[in-house]
């Protein structure tokens, strides 16, 4: 699947929006990104998800024996990049401001060896959370062969210190409340999201 493509999918279901927008850092932005929009409807989210795992697939020269996403964002997208390459896939979740594997969840040693660990996320912005999950899966035993994203917003700028390998990059331009753009004022911002900016 194209570039291109997977961007207007993003598009056509309402994840990949334009305007004005105050994102949860507070900074201010041209577009904003909303994934769960886009995994709302499962045949879109399986034609996504089955074009990575051929991706993987092709570049990552290794077998995989876990998928592991990081809550909430990567869940949806972890568990069917699970699917579709036929393996096992469980997510980590902040316990004390840390990664962690709750649930029974656990990453068990596969014939004396250290179980090869996907991780998938369903959007990369600054690598931050990508990181954190990588240093959690090693904790616990896993050998992370590799990274995946739908999306890397951060236009292939993030480095996680694995190979990171996405459907699309697309770098979204950011500003300092004191220097939002004059043609972007004129623009009624708006706080989509998640998360309270905390007003």
């Amino acid at each position: 699947m194209k570039s291109e493509a997977v961007l207007k999918l993003f598009r056509d279901s309402g994840a990949l929006l334009d305007g004005h927008f105050i994102l949860s850092s507070g900074l201010h932005s041209r577009n904003y990104l909303q994934c769960a929009r886009v995994l709302m409807d499962a045949k879109r989210a399986t034609r996504l998800c089955k074009a990575l795992a051929g991706k993987v697939k092709q570049e990552i020269n290794k077998g995989i024996d876990y998928v592991v996403s990081p809550a909430m964002g990567g869940v949806i997208v972890g568990y069917e990049m699970g699917r579709q390459l036929g393996v096992p896939a469980m997510f980590l979740e902040r316990e004390n401001g840390k990664f962690t594997f709750r649930r029974g969840f656990e990453l068990e040693t596969i014939q004396g060896r250290k179980p090869r660990v996907l991780m998938v996320e369903d959007i990369v912005t600054t690598g931050l959370s990508s990181k954190e999950a990588i240093s959690a899966i090693r904790e616990h035993g896993g050998s992370v062969v590799g990274a995946t994203c739908l999306i890397n917003r951060s236009g292939g700028k993030a480095k996680i210190g694995v190979r990171l390998l996405s459907l699309a990059d697309l770098e979204i331009e950011t500003f300092q409340p004191k220097n939002v753009p004059a043609d972007l004022k004129s623009v009624k911002a708006i706080k989509p999201g998640s998360r309270s900016l905390g007003k």
